[in-house]
């Protein structure tokens, strides 16, 4: 069975592809190729849901959308729905990274609480909209580290490692990041209602 993932962000499918397999191994993740919908909520579940119900209008299939970012504590909470834009208009993942470790440069440690928040929204063509979320917490490195993941994952730290031997989740593997990551945590969530497809 085919589900349309509502992304034209090719990092985004693959992932959801990689979690999918390991609990629904009969879903086929597919990309969106129609047009992106103007994402003008101020909540994650508010874009989540216009982006899965333009995907499931204009493919006729199921639809999942992600709608994802960081929270900084110490900012209120942003970048927030902002993540992607946090650094202008172009979506560009290493200006946001460097503003947002020039925003904390003088920030301590106890002080760079943060966590990264997966809302996913599944809409059936027959109209039927679900939402859930994912929170994945940790802080802020004060530089970026490692060659993996994308967006602020080089700088953000899960909770639950060993003092002294953290690590960015640009240094984690595809596989440790997709076990523990808040979309997985949220794809969690989402389960037993894809049971329902």
């Amino acid at each position: 069975m085919k589900v349309v993932l509502a992304t034209h962000n090719p990092h985004k499918v693959a992932e959801f592809q990689q979690i999918v397999a390991q609990v629904r191994p009969d879903l086929e993740i597919v990309g969106y190729d129609g047009p992106e919908p103007v994402e003008d909520g101020v909540t994650f579940a508010e874009n989540a849901l216009i982006k899965a119900r333009a995907a499931a209008a204009h493919t006729g299939l199921a639809a999942l959308a992600d709608d994802s970012g960081i929270c900084v504590d110490v900012l209120g909470g942003s970048p927030g729905v902002f993540s992607a834009y946090w650094a202008g208009q172009r979506k560009d993942a290493a200006a946001n990274l460097e503003l947002l470790l020039d925003q904390l440069r003088d920030i301590a440690d106890p002080h760079r609480a943060a966590h990264f928040n997966s809302t996913i929204a599944l809409v059936t063509p027959g109209g039927a909209e679900h939402v859930v979320v994912g929170k994945w917490p940790g802080r802020l490195a004060h530089q970026a580290s490692g060659g993996g993941g994308f967006g602020y994952d080089p700088i953000f730290i899960p909770e639950g490692q060993s003092a002294g031997q953290e690590r960015t989740v640009g240094d984690f593997t595809a596989e440790e990041k997709q076990s523990q990551s808040h979309r997985a945590r949220a794809f969690a969530e989402l389960v037993p209602l894809l049971a329902t497809l």
